[in-house]
């Protein structure tokens, strides 16, 4: 039987308006956007949501007020959500190097050339191999591609009906708004308080310690509400089981046994000599049992959970053994019948890149990373070529293996973290047997491999899912690769100063309340990149808090036997603090609550895809508009410009009730916008 010619939406013979200047600025200013959204939640939370939706929903409504065409939308929201991949790229490795001690100070000419430059080459890397593998891919019928069908839809309909724009922008000035007044204290943003046991001797025994724990109310945050409603109510309750773990189970153990037996003096003076704190204001600090427990958790239990992260890394891939096996021996196939002309493009919506533009990219791209291994950060000549070689390899399979993931899960559920560790590990490990030392930049070598893959594979992974878009919807698939090459320079420019102002606004923030902030601190704890760091330093440098990586790695493969579904998340949840786990597990209960009433209500599946679509559109907006203003604030710390305090002693009962309004929010606008029965279905943005 002969196989079904597709035709998309727009025919190829269309000479329709798609690559404009209007739709390419508008798509630039939504990758800087949505991509300093992410990079912000990313760091705080440890995961990112997916821009696909956000861009084409933001897109819609502005093109629409101008008339642009369906094309035009599609490009833009191509060039938007590349943003988001960097970021993603760009949070899990670029604060490793401040978080392994090579870029201190973060913010310098030199590091942000170099992070620039990885960013980018990273990104533009990323696309030339999909731009190599798209055709065969996106033509597959067993690659069900399920969010590029939905986003896809959504230009479909949006029309001639609303793109549903209102409830994304409402809900970003309400996050703003939460935001903007949680700085300026008029609540309090969390609640915490430290209780002592009343018995402290084991009975029957002659252990005497000092036992109490920590509680804490869950972060005001409409951000991570707006992630717990996103993953739902059993991702959001994995995240916050590793929560209760560390600050219910492990912090107040160790606490019982170490804390009698503490040289308080000792401690004091370690923080006069390395914080320039005062003696007196040092005995104070390591008195307050609080400071003791976040101490505790910041040195014994984030270890654990690298170890448990570390695990739950590989138990994903191991999870996509088959997929990651295909993927692979697909990309090979592909890249025979690219190279040989075998698949012979006829059609616009069939064009790509030329293949020699392509290979002269990869090129460029080789020569770089063998240029910034050997100059920048002055390896030998023989680790700069084997570093360059190891990353074009890895860049490569694991490009085509995050598409290929995402045409079977979506790019939301795609392991990028997990793709990025076997890249360092493997690269750390071939060349420390190279001889490479720490001293002779090997540590920063194994990061800047490990961040060009990471970057590589996230933006084709993203990349692939817009194409796929693009193909049902008609696009011309070289010039949304140009405007994607264009997208990912511009946010690999400025991704770095982003990054540079979270660090170091949070290191202005600690020096005003008391804490060490910056990358890896309480308020900023870029999990994935401390994995990094200190996977990074432990093979180069052979120092590694072992003992504790082990517990963590054994701890992690309990999860594996107890046949938990993300052991990964459960370790996440360990390495953030309580009111960051505390609040997205509401956020998910939340959703689980709308969830309860769509099946009390009996509503068909045309009314849930309604609810859920507008309960998406409100979480993300919620998640952006907190982000955004977040980074207005981390930017003027910076500069030493902190808001006033309005309300110095604002009771909690204050937040209790902005927590309310958010909840009531994210579950009375999308149950009142179920519709009726017999409306017909939109495309669900939920897979």
């Amino acid at each position: 039987m002969a196989k079904e010619k597709f035709i998309p939406f727009v025919s190829p013979d269309s000479t329709m308006k798609e690559f404009t200047l209007r739709a390419l600025l508008i798509g630039l200013i939504l990758a800087v956007v949505l991509g300093a959204a992410n990079a912000y939640l990313g760091l705080k939370a440890g995961m990112t949501i997916a821009a696909t939706y956000p861009a084409a929903v933001i897109g819609m409504a502005i093109l629409r007020s101008v008339k642009g065409s369906i094309l035009e939308e599609n490009f833009t929201r191509t060039v938007g959500s590349i943003g988001e991949s960097v970021a993603a790229g760009a949070i899990f490795t670029i604060p490793a190097f401040y978080i392994a001690g090579i870029w201190r100070p973060f913010f310098t000419v030199d590091n942000y050339i170099t992070a620039s430059l990885i960013l980018i080459f990273g990104g533009i890397l990323g696309i030339m191999f999909v731009a190599l593998l798209r055709r065969v891919m996106v033509e597959d019928a067993d690659l069900p591609f399920p969010e590029s069908i939905a986003a896809s839809e959504i230009h479909k309909t949006g029309r001639t009906s609303g793109s549903g724009s209102k409830f994304l922008f409402g809900a970003m000035g309400f996050g703003a708004l939460v935001k903007l007044l949680g700085e300026f204290k008029v609540f309090p943003t969390l609640w915490e308080k430290f209780v002592t046991f009343p018995k402290q001797l084991i009975s029957g025994t002659p252990i005497n310690g000092q036992g109490g724990m920590l509680l804490s109310s869950p972060g005001i945050s409409p951000a991570y509400m707006g992630v717990g409603y996103i993953i739902g109510p059993k991702l959001a309750s994995l995240n916050f089981s590793g929560g209760l773990i560390a600050w219910g189970l492990l912090t107040p153990i160790i606490y019982y046994f170490i804390s009698p037996s503490l040289d308080l003096t000792a401690w004091a003076q370690f923080l006069v000599s390395t914080k320039g704190l005062t003696y007196d204001v040092a005995i104070a600090k390591v008195q307050d049992p609080v400071f003791q427990i976040y101490e505790i958790w910041k040195f014994i239990i984030r270890p654990i959970a690298i170890g448990g992260m570390l695990v739950g890394a590989f138990y994903t891939l191991y999870n996509m053994r088959k997929s990651l096996i295909a993927g692979i021996a697909r990309s090979v196939k592909d890249v025979r019948k690219a190279a040989s002309g075998e698949i012979v493009a006829q059609d616009r919506t069939e064009k790509d890149l030329p293949f020699i533009w392509i290979v002269i990219g990869i090129i460029i791209v080789g020569i770089a990373t063998f240029l910034i291994t050997f100059l920048i950060f002055q390896t030998s000549f023989l680790i700069a070529i084997v570093s360059a070689t190891v990353m074009i390899l890895f860049a490569f399979f694991f490009a085509a293996v995050s598409g290929y993931l995402v045409g079977i899960i979506g790019s939301s559920n795609n392991p990028i973290s997990g793709l990025t560790l076997t890249a360092l590990v493997v690269t750390a490990l071939v060349l420390v047997l190279l001889g490479v030392k720490a001293d002779t930049g090997g540590v920063a070598a194994v990061l800047g491999v490990a961040a060009i893959v990471c970057v590589s594979a996230a933006v084709a992974g993203e990349m692939l899912q817009d194409l796929k878009a693009g193909h049902i919807l008609g696009g011309t698939p070289w010039k949304m690769q140009i405007g994607d090459i264009i997208g990912v320079v511009l946010a690999g420019l400025v991704m770095f100063f982003i990054l540079s102002f979270l660090n170091d606004g949070d290191i202005a923030q600690g020096l005003k309340e008391g804490y060490e902030g910056g990358f890896g601190s309480k308020n900023l704890s870029a999990p994935q990149a401390s994995l990094m760091a200190i996977l990074s330093r432990g093979i180069v440098e052979g120092q590694m808090a072992w003992p504790l990586i082990i517990v963590g790695m054994l701890m992690g493969f309990g999860f594996v036997l107890m046949q938990v579904k993300s052991p990964m998340l459960v370790s996440v949840g360990m390495y953030l603090p309580l009111e960051t786990t505390f609040a997205i597990f509401v956020g998910g209960l939340i959703k689980g609550i709308v969830d309860s009433n769509n099946r009390r209500y009996k509503y068909n599946p045309a009314q849930i895809a309604r609810v859920d679509n507008t309960g998406i559109l409100i979480a993300s907006g919620l998640i952006a508009g907190e982000a955004l203003m977040g980074l207005i604030f981390a930017a003027l710390r910076v500069f030493n410009v902190f808001p006033p305090i309005v309300w110095p002693n604002a009771p909690f009962a204050i937040s209790l009730i902005v927590l309310l309004a958010i909840a009531l929010l994210l579950i009375v606008l999308p149950l009142r916008n179920a519709g009726s029965p017999d409306e017909p279905a939109p495309p669900s943005a939920v897979m």
